[in-house]
Formats: C-alpha cells, sequence, structure tokens
C-alpha cells in the first residue's frame, strides 16, 4: 500500500533538478589514449581490450602513485579544516585535478579510543558541498575522524561548462569508466594521509554513487576495516539502464549500445567484480524499500550474491526510497544506521 505515495514522493523530488542534459553518445577513447578515429565495431573493441587488462590486474588499474601534495588549511567558523591535493590521474580539466576534503576531528574521550579511528566518506552522485557534512559532525561527536572527499567534476572541481556532474556519470563510456577510476584513487590516497597521520582503523562510507566506488576503494585497499555501503547495486550499467535518475544518461546511450555491452565495458567499476576482495572487511549493506534510482531488484540481487559467496555482512533496509533517504524522519534513522556500525566495527 505503501509503494504508490512513495513512488510518486521520489518521482517528485526527482523532477526538481531541471538542469539534466541528454549528452551524445561517445565511445571515449581519447580518454584512454586511443583517439577517437574508429568505427563503431572498432572502437568498441579497443575499448573491451582495455577493460580486459584492468580485469586481468585491477590492483594495477585502483592503485594511484603516493604523493607529498597534502595541505591542511585551518578550519573556518569552526567547519572543518580544508585538506587538498594533487589527484593522480590528469583529465583535460584543470579544476578536477585537485582533490577537496574537509576534515572533522573526532572527539576522544581520555582513556578510551585509544585505537584512532577515522572514516572517508563519499557523497552521493552531483551533492553540493554541503552534503555529507552533517554526517561527518555526527561520526565526530561518536569519536571517529570523518574526511569528506569532493568526487570528480563535483562543486569546486567542476569546470565551468558544467551545471551538474555529468562527467562521471555520462554517456561517454570510457569517460565515465576512467573518472570513477580518478574517485577510487582519489579516496585511497585519502585513506593514506590518514595513515600518515596515526590512525590505525579507518573505514569507508559512500553513498549511491558513492557507494559504488566506496566498494572499490575497499576491495583494493587493505587499510580499509570496515565499510558502509548507503544504496547499493551489483552493476554500474543496470543502475544507470533502468534508474530514475539517470533516464537522460540513457537517452544517450540508447540506439548506439546495448545493456549487455555496456554492463562488460563497465565491469571494472561494477561492485560484483570485486566481491572476493572484501571478504575480510566488516560491511554494511543498505538499501531502501521503494527506491527507483537503485531500483530495488538490484539490491536485492547484490545481497543475494554477498548471501551466495558466504560473504559477511550487515543488512538494513529503509523503509522509504532514495531521494526520501534525504528528508525528516529517514535520514536521521539512515544517518543512526551508518553511525552504529562505523562506531562498532572500528
Amino acid at each position: 500500500m505503501l509503494a504508490p505515495f512513495f513512488h510518486a514522493w521520489e518521482r517528485r523530488l526527482a523532477s526538481v533538478s531541471k538542469d539534466r542534459v541528454v549528452r551524445p553518445f561517445e565511445w571515449g577513447l581519447d580518454w584512454i589514449g586511443h583517439g577517437e578515429d574508429a568505427p563503431d565495431l572498432d572502437a568498441a573493441a579497443r575499448l573491451l581490450a582495455y577493460v580486459r587488462q584492468a580485469l586481468d590486474d585491477s590492483d594495477a588499474f585502483f592503485t594511484p602513485t603516493p604523493t607529498g601534495s597534502y595541505r591542511l588549511d585551518a578550519p573556518a567558523n569552526g567547519d572543518g579544516a580544508t585538506l587538498t591535493f594533487e589527484s593522480s590521474r590528469r583529465t583535460p580539466h584543470p579544476q578536477n585535478n585537485t582533490v577537496y576534503a574537509r576534515y572533522f576531528p573526532g572527539r576522544v574521550r581520555e582513556g578510551r579510543d585509544r585505537a584512532r579511528r577515522a572514516v572517508v566518506l563519499l557523497p552521493q552522485w552531483n551533492s553540493d558541498a554541503g552534503g555529507h557534512i552533517g554526517l561527518a559532525r555526527l561520526l565526530a561527536r561518536v569519536g571517529i575522524s570523518a574526511l569528506r572527499l569532493s568526487l570528480p567534476y563535483h562543486d569546486r572541481r567542476m569546470p565551468p561548462e558544467l551545471t551538474r556532474a555529468d562527467y562521471i556519470v555520462s554517456a561517454n563510456v570510457a569517460r565515465t569508466l576512467e573518472t570513477c577510476r580518478q574517485a577510487v584513487h582519489d579516496a585511497r590516497r585519502a585513506v593514506w594521509w590518514l595513515r600518515d597521520r596515526g590512525y590505525d582503523r579507518i573505514g569507508i562510507l559512500g553513498t549511491s554513487l558513492g557507494s559504488c566506488l566506496a566498494m572499490l576503494t575497499a576491495a583494493h585497499e587493505p587499510l580499509i576495516r570496515a565499510q558502509a555501503l548507503n544504496h547499493i547495486s551489483p552493476y554500474f550499467a543496470d543502475v544507470v539502464w533502468h534508474g530514475l535518475s539517470t533516464r537522460h544518461v540513457r537517452e544517450g546511450l540508447e540506439g548506439r549500445i546495448d545493456l549487455e555491452r555496456l554492463r562488460r565495458l563497465w565491469m571494472p567499476i561494477s561492485p560484483v567484480q570485486h566481491l572476493d576482495r572484501i571478504r575480510d572487511r566488516r560491511t554494511l549493506l543498505v538499501y531502501a524499500k521503494y527506491d527507483l534510482t537503485f531500483p530495488v531488484r538490484l539490491s536485492r540481487d547484490l545481497v543475494g550474491e554477498f548471501r551466495r559467496r558466504g560473504i559477511p555482512h550487515r543488512l538494513a533496509i529503509l523503509p522509504c526510497g532514495h531521494y526520501s533517504t534525504g528528508a525528516v524522519p529517514f535520514k536521521f534513522v539512515d544517518g543512526y544506521v551508518l553511525t552504529r556500525f562505523l562506531h562498532r566495527n572500528l
């Protein structure tokens, strides 16, 4: 009985954004150093060969070089210090090549929390600079330092021609692949900064697109002990193809590529590909019962895959939809579930 109410609410919330643009399909071979002068079949073959290399050695694909470019600026008005560092992946857009993060040190009670705990937060697609700041403050209050990253092509990393973070999820196949790869590189460099500050219990929390990127990071970063994945799917391509928020992206893809081929090409950034690498991570899976953006059947498929493979995990199901997770009272429920898990498992 509640499904029609929540689905109508989700559609209303999704319709608030009026700046979605249907961008043309591109293979994006220039993003992998192959140029773009190739017919469809040849372009697909070149990209598939690149993808196979990435799958054969995902450690090499998702491991950045170390950096010493970290800079921590004093907090403004008690609102978290700003950490900046260079991204290991150089893109054609200078604004996107610097990573920005907000750092909220956790409160440490005398005689407790001797092990220094910290969490990297990866917000949702098109999050503005304020997204997940409240959650970061909540984690800091319970004694867990929080480092909230801006994703590639978001807020301060967005070039002037954009009003949305279109370049991280788009009808440009290779650019989407490479920009998500960049996000994982950025997150790992953030983890290394926390390690160098003495944190010895590090977790990661991601929401929506950030959830996918968080799992990819945890699968390749041995320093991460726990991951909280907020809105989930086994396949990157399936969310784009079937999700409410990405209908404009699908419009750009249709007629040039089908879902099966897109799934293969985006397999390196699909969580299901890397599940066996997270058996020793403490994992929380969260999905929303009336989600139209990460369709519920996809979330249940990923939970089923965890169970089938015998991968330890905790599960929480929110009684709302994707967008309504950010509304009262559901945002408080979600925040409590995520914070409690990290507090107990770090």
